[in-house]
């Protein structure tokens, strides 16, 4: 399997403070790092990302999920949404809107996704089937979260268009309080990541060798 080196730079200010790496700079380093992964490093890491997901006691208990259909180099969670569905789990599955706000559709296998081109992305497979409206993912039990990092606090460097920035605020304006997890590899948990007052930190980061967790206000 490809290695992945740790990549987080930490450059001094003037007067001797240090200040948080640049989001942009991180997220290029991060994705170079990604995209250098093999095919089979892809499907080894989604197996196991899979099988460390599930032992989640949250998972085990959860009647909706909220997901996401991996693309490219992210971690790989074809595995985990059939497992998911296979326990009679509720999965959801986001519908990027023009505005960058989530749409939800509930999955019901492979042949229930469709790719999608949007403007200036690659292609995103989302589900074919009824839409939800971007207000279905307040009944998930737990939220499965794309990301590029995080670090020891809990807080999660996502790719910077905001769609999970709406998702996650959308869930504080209806009191809902799913459990968030973040799917990564095990070099993205890095010691800190650029943060800023809107954002929020997550439960929980599974990788393929484990899973660990923060603790939230």
């Amino acid at each position: 399997m490809t290695c992945i080196k740790k990549g987080t730079r930490t450059p001094v200010a003037h007067g001797g403070r240090t200040d948080e790496p640049d989001k942009r700079g991180l997220r290029r380093d991060l994705l170079s790092v990604r995209n250098r992964l093999t095919a089979d490093d892809l499907e080894e890491t989604g197996r196991a990302l899979a099988e460390r997901a599930l032992e989640l006691p949250e998972l085990a208990g959860a009647r909706t999920v909220a997901a996401y259909v991996s693309v490219g180099s992210e971690p790989g969670t074809p595995a985990l949404l059939d497992a998911l569905r296979a326990r009679g789990v509720r999965v959801l599955l986001p519908a990027l809107l023009p505005d960058n706000d989530l749409d939800w559709g509930e999955y019901a296998g492979p042949d229930s996704l469709a790719p999608v081109r949007h403007a200036g992305r690659m292609a995103l497979f989302e589900p074919s089937g009824a839409r939800l409206g971007p207000d279905a993912v307040t009944a998930a039990d737990v939220v499965l979260l794309p990301g590029l990092a995080v670090d020891a606090r809990g807080m999660r460097l996502g790719r910077g268009g905001g769609s999970y920035d709406r998702v996650l605020a959308r869930l504080e304006r209806a009191g809902a309080r799913p459990r968030l997890v973040v799917l990564l590899y095990d070099t993205e948990v890095v010691a800190r990541v650029p943060a800023e007052a809107h954002d929020r930190p997550v439960h929980a980061v599974v990788t393929p060798s484990g899973v660990r967790r923060f603790a939230r206000p």
